[in-house]
Formats: C-alpha cells, structure tokens, sequence
C-alpha cells in the first residue's frame, strides 16, 4: 500500500511538472489597425507572422485584442476584461496614433497609457509600449511632444520600448497603402522585427 501510494504521487508530481512545463507564454496585442490588420489579409498581418516565428522557436500564444479605429480611450476601457480573461504573461500596448490622427489632448493619451502600463503591472504582466510618431503636418511641437511621449512613459515606468513601429516603412510610400496610413502586407516582416527584437528581451 505504501509502495502504490509513493507511486502516486511521484505520478501526480510528473503530471502537474508537464502540465507546468507546457503553459504558454501568453502574449496580449492591444492596439489599432496597426495591429488588426487593417487592408490586408489578417493571416499576413505581423501579430500573426510574429506567433508564426515564436512558436518555432518557444511555447508561445499571442492573443490579438487589436481593433481598427481603436483610441487610447477605447484600449483603457477593455484592457482590465481582457486581463482577467486572458491573464497574458506580456502585454504589447500599440495604441495612440489615433488619438494623435483625432488632435485629442496628449495628456489624456499619457493618462490612459498610465493607466494601461499600471493595471497590467498590477496583473502580473510584463508591457512592451510601442513607440509612434506622426508627420509633421499635423504641427512640429504637438508631432514632437507625441514622439517623445512614448520613451518617457517607458523609461518611467521601466517598460520595454519598441522605439518606432514602422521604423524602416514609414516615409516610403512602396510599403504603405493609398490612405499613406496603414503599412501593406509586404511591410508587416518588418514590423515583426521591430517588435521581436525588443520583444526578445522580456520573454
């Protein structure tokens, strides 16, 4: 009897380890059109291509709550639902230029970034804050105050920083869409490196 049940629980102790050992890495994208694949084929989107590559490599599942059109504002209001569903291991917050498209004040976007930047904290999530910027059409100051919003939210709060999104696609207009906006499919590998060399970091 002493023998089964030393048997038993060496077999409940394998069990529990493997069940452990095979939890995924959950990886929560918040963001906007970006993120949601906006003009393209979704399976070409980079959230979907970065999956593809990390699951080669890592037991990873990324979980893409990214909706077109999405503000800041938006993000804030779904995030603490998204939270306790999901309960992401990381968080990729992709989330202003819309705020920024709409001229809304860059301390509500600050604010509600806090916010985000505090709740997933408080959940037990890493966050990787992707870094944006707009053309200077919109004004020199407000386009330069946005850029440097991004770096200091990260710095202060000591997140991982993906400098510029579309480092290396904005400005040319082969890797973007008639609206100038949205990056085509060709440009979304690039977009994957952006964020997977950051991304690497925290994992």
């Amino acid at each position: 009897m002493r023998k089964l049940k030393i048997y038993l629980f060496l077999l409940l102790t394998i069990v529990t380890s493997q069940s452990y050992a095979e939890a995924p890495t959950k990886i929560l994208v918040m963001g906007d059109s970006l993120s949601a694949g906006y003009g393209i084929d979704i399976n070409d989107g980079w959230v979907s291509l970065l999956e593809e590559q990390l699951t080669q490599e890592s037991n990873v599942q990324i979980i893409n709550a990214s909706v077109s059109g999405e503000t800041s504002s938006g993000g804030k209001n779904r995030l603490p639902a998204l939270l306790t569903q999901h309960q992401p291991d990381i968080v990729i917050l992709e989330l202003g230029g819309n705020d920024a498209l709409r001229g809304q004040p860059l301390k509500l976007l600050e604010q509600n970034l806090q916010f985000m930047i505090d709740a997933s904290k408080k959940a037990n999530a890493k966050v990787l804050l992707a870094g944006m910027q707009i053309p200077p059409n919109y004004g020199a100051r407000y386009s330069n105050q946005f850029k440097a919003l991004f770096p200091a939210l990260a710095e202060k709060n000591k997140t991982g920083l993906i400098p510029f999104l579309l480092e290396g696609i904005g400005g040319n207009t082969e890797l973007m869409q008639r609206d100038g906006i949205h990056p085509t499919a060709e440009a979304q590998p690039i977009i994957v490196e952006n964020v997977k060399k950051e991304l690497v970091k925290i994992l």
